[in-house]
C-alpha cells in the first residue's frame, strides 16, 4: 500500500473509565433476550495465520458479522432489542399488559395496540434496518431518517422490512437531530446525548454479544491488540467494556475515516468536540461528526489510541479479506485497513509477537 501513514493519537488520559457506562446486569437480560430470539447463532470468528504471517505478526483473527440475524450487521443486536423494550414498556404505560414477551409479541397477541406505536432513528443503514426489523417483529411500526449519502440499496432494505423512508438534507448527524425532534414517535437512537442515555445504552449492551462471542471463541493466549471501527462510538465502546468483563487488557484501538474522526478530534481537545461536515468517505457506516455521550464517557479513558485512516486503506482491505473469504463493507473493513497501515509504521507495538482481533461488523450487502 502507499497510503499516506495514518494519523496515531496516543491517548493523553488512559486508564480505567470513572463512570459505568454499561452494568453487567443490563448485559445479562440483553444477552439471554437476544440468545432466545429464532435464528440467533453466534457469528464465526476466522483465524487467517497466512495473512497474519504476510503482516509480521502471530496471530490475526477477524469476527464476521456477514451472517447476523440475516441483516449482515453488529447493529441487529442493538436496534431491534431496543425496539422490544420500548414497545413492551409502552403496552405497560398503556395499561395493556405488564412484560410483554418477544414470542407475544411476534405471534401479534397485542397487535391491535402496537400498530400504533412508531419508532423512529437516523441512520446510514444498517442500524435503520435493525429498527425496521424490530418493528416488524414485535407488531411497531417504523419511520427512519435518512440522509442524501445513504444508498438506494440500503433504503430499499428498509422498506422491505415495512419502514417509511424520509430524507432530510445535510449529514448524518442533521438526520438524528430530525428523528429528536418527532415527539409523536419513540426515538430509537444509537447515539446518546445528555438527557437522552437509556435507549442508546440497551443498544449498547446488545452489541457487547459480538465481541462476547469472540472471545469465548478465541483459544490461546488472549489478544494483545484489538482493532475496532468508531462513528459515534457505540460499538468500540461496547467491545471495551467487554475486554474489561472479560478481565483482559489489551490495547484498545479506535479506527475512524480521516474525514469523519469525531473521537479523533475529542481525545486531542480533552473533550468531546463535533468535527462539522462534509463527512465524505465511503465508510458511510462511520460518517459521523458527533460521539455519543456514553461511548465517549468509556473510550475517552479505555481507548489506548485513535487512528484515522484514508478510504483506500479500507478498500485495499476489503479486497484482502474478500481473498480470504470474508465478505465485508467498507466499514466492515477498517479494522485491517487500520491494521495494514499501522504495521507499515510500525506503531502502537504491533509486531512478530501480536495477537490481533478484528471485527468486521458489515457485509457487503449494500
Amino acid at each position: 500500500m502507499t497510503d499516506a501513514p495514518p494519523r496515531i493519537l496516543a491517548n493523553p488520559r488512559p486508564g480505567t473509565p470513572g463512570l459505568v457506562v454499561l452494568p453487567a446486569g443490563g448485559y445479562r437480560r440483553a444477552r439471554a433476550e437476544i440468545t432466545a430470539w429464532p435464528g440467533y447463532a453466534p457469528t464465526p470468528l476466522h483465524d487467517l495465520p497466512a495473512l497474519a504471517a504476510k503482516l509480521g505478526i502471530a496471530t490475526l483473527r477477524v469476527k464476521d458479522e456477514a451472517t447476523r440475524f440475516g441483516l449482515g450487521s453488529v447493529k441487529a443486536l442493538g436496534g431491534a432489542y431496543a425496539v422490544l423494550g420500548v414497545i413492551a414498556a409502552e403496552l405497560a404505560r398503556q395499561g395493556v399488559i405488564a412484560g410483554a414477551t418477544a414470542d407475544e409479541l411476534e405471534a401479534g397477541r397485542y397487535r391491535d395496540a402496537t400498530q400504533s406505536i412508531t419508532v423512529t432513528c437516523a441512520t446510514a443503514g444498517n442500524h435503520g434496518q435493525s429498527v425496521a426489523w424490530g418493528a416488524r417483529r414485535f407488531g411497531g411500526r417504523a419511520v427512519i431518517f435518512v440522509h442524501p449519502g445513504v444508498s438506494p440499496a440500503q433504503r430499499d432494505a428498509m422498506a422491505a422490512l415495512g419502514a417509511e423512508i424520509r430524507e432530510v438534507p445535510g449529514s448524518y448527524d442533521d438526520a438524528v437531530h430530525a428523528a429528536a425532534a418527532e415527539t409523536a414517535m419513540h426515538v430509537i437512537s444509537d447515539t446518546s446525548w445528555p438527557g437522552y442515555t437509556e435507549i442508546p445504552r440497551d443498544i449498547m449492551q446488545g452489541y457487547r454479544l459480538m465481541p462476547d462471542e469472540a472471545l469465548t471463541q478465541w483459544t490461546g493466549p488472549p489478544p494483545t491488540h484489538v482493532l475496532i471501527q468508531a462513528g459515534v462510538g457505540g460499538i468500540a465502546a461496547a467491545v471495551s467494556v467487554q475486554l474489561r468483563a472479560h478481565g483482559i487488557t489489551p490495547a484498545l484501538i479506535v479506527v475512524e475515516p480521516d474525514h469523519a474522526a469525531c473521537l479523533y478530534a475529542s481525545a486531542s481537545a480533552g473533550h468531546a468536540v463535533t468535527v462539522p461536515g462534509p463527512h465524505d468517505t465511503l465508510m458511510t457506516g462511520l460518517a459521523c461528526g458527533t460521539p455519543s455521550l456514553l461511548a465517549w464517557q468509556e473510550l475517552e479513558r479505555s481507548a489506548t489510541a485513535f487512528v484515522t485512516i484514508p478510504d483506500s486503506s479500507t478498500v485495499a482491505a476489503m479486497g484482502v479479506l474478500a481473498g480470504h473469504g470474508i465478505v465485508s463493507g467498507p466499514s466492515g473493513a477498517a479494522g485491517l485497513g487500520a491494521l495494514m497501515l499501522l504495521g507499515q509504521e510500525n506503531a502502537l507495538g504491533i509486531g512478530p509477537e501480536s495477537r490481533v482481533l478484528l471485527f468486521s461488523c458489515e457485509g457487503l450487502n449494500k
